[in-house]
């Protein structure tokens, strides 16, 4: 067995570390990791490398990325985690070290027939949980030592690193693009009604929030705001299917606690770990009153002319994906002419060290029965001001006119 020299580690960890450097500050993930399984070759001196990440939901192991088994990225090889070389090293969280390459040792055929003899490999780690394995092969026996295990680990972190970095910078573009299709791109015309509407993604990582405005073909004009637990991709994913599936319902019921029930049902069963807030509203055609049914979610604020705003009286329900067949009551509210209602999420109110209360009493004093587009930069101005936001708000804002201005419009 060839037994490579220790000698000149420190220098291949020299030379490593600045090439892997330079890959990191590249934005393409394609060439980055195609860099990073050449350069990871050449060090340790081997014959081939490949990057297997983990799926999560399937719980397997998807080549995505090699150098001298591109084969395995390109016939879409899948490992379950447990099973195999690769699996063995993503369950045990430790490297392992092979010198028998067959049936016996490895799941993937490809690895014996490309006559690869020797393998190391070991896990990827971020955020202290397993997302991948990086392994290398010889085609001649070797005997891969401490020191090639130790260099591997370094590169399997780098490769970590920047794939987490990116992952996330592709999930946010992602979510953006989302959001962005999913909230809508113009509020509906309605006599008798103004709207304006903000929404502004957060500084960390992008989330569920989402509010949509539409009519029914009876004249009634739907409003639902909502916030999906959690943050990423997949809770904008959850969001964009709850948004549609509310539409869909709303065709069926005029009804906004069985809308909520519907919602409730079909989460619970195709989506089980989704937890959400929702609120949907429903104004009558001749828009002096609106039902509101509320799962967990806040309250509209409502200004009326010449009177502070306060927070509508509606009696609130179990939120999205947490009781089973959970009925939520329906509140009637009034809606006197010129007056101003506010739909919002938790971004817009919540601080971090504050109690809730104090958010919402920032928000009904900013907000007074004035046209939709002044009172969002009113509110906006008050409430978030000049600092970053760190989470999503959805904020929307709809004026019943009074009775001169509906005239003067007419």
């Amino acid at each position: 067995m060839t037994v490579v020299d220790p000698v000149s580690v420190e220098a291949r960890l020299r030379d490593f570390q600045a090439i892997t450097d330079a890959a990191l500050s590249r934005l393409d993930d394609r060439d980055l990791l195609a860099e990073l399984m050449d350069r990871t070759r050449e060090v340790l001196q081997a014959d081939t490398a490949a990057v297997l990440l983990l799926d999560f939901a399937s719980g397997q192991l998807i080549a995505t990325a090699a150098a001298g088994l591109e084969e395995e990225v390109r016939q879409g090889v899948r490992i379950p985690v447990g099973r195999g070389f690769a699996g063995r090293i993503a369950a045990e969280h430790k490297p392992v070290v092979l010198d028998r390459v067959d049936h016996t040792t490895v799941m993937n055929p490809i690895l014996w027939a490309k006559g690869i003899q020797s393998m190391v490999g070991v896990p990827m780690v971020a955020g202290g949980r397993v997302i991948g394995v990086l392994h290398v092969g010889s085609l001649t026996a070797r005997r891969f030592t401490r020191d090639d295990v130790e260099l591997l680990q370094l590169a399997a972190a780098r490769a970590a690193a920047a794939v987490q970095s990116m992952t996330a910078q592709a999930d946010r573009v992602a979510v953006t693009a989302l959001q962005h299709s999913l909230v809508p791109s113009a509020l509906p015309a309605v006599a008798g009604t103004e709207m304006a509407a903000r929404y502004i993604p957060g500084s960390g990582a992008v989330g569920g929030d989402w509010y949509d405005v539409f009519t029914l073909p009876a004249g009634h004009v739907c409003v639902t705001v909502g916030d999906v637990a959690g943050s990423g991709l997949n809770a904008a994913v959850i969001m964009g299917r709850m948004r549609s599936a509310l539409r869909a319902y709303a065709l069926e019921t005029p009804d906004p606690a069985e809308v909520l029930s519907r919602l409730d049902r079909k989460m619970q069963h195709f989506e089980p770990d989704a937890l959400a807030t929702v609120l949907y509203a429903v104004i009558e055609p001749g828009l002096d009153q609106m039902r509101v049914a509320l799962a967990g979610h806040f309250p509209p604020v409502i200004a009326r002319p010449g009177q502070p705003a306060e927070l509508a009286d509606v009696q609130t329900g179990a939120l999205i994906g947490v009781v089973p067949g959970a009925q939520r009551p329906v509140t009637t509210v009034a809606i006197p002419p010129g007056a101003l209602l506010c739909f919002f999420t938790d971004g817009l109110v919540e601080r971090p060290g504050e109690v809730i209360d104090d958010g919402l009493d920032r928000l009904c004093r900013a907000m007074t029965a004035e046209p939709p587009e002044a009172a969002c930069a009113a509110v906006m101005g008050a409430l978030v001001g000049s600092e970053p936001v760190r989470d999503d708000i959805a904020l929307l804002m709809i004026r019943h006119h009074a009775e001169k201005e509906k005239d003067a419009d007419a």
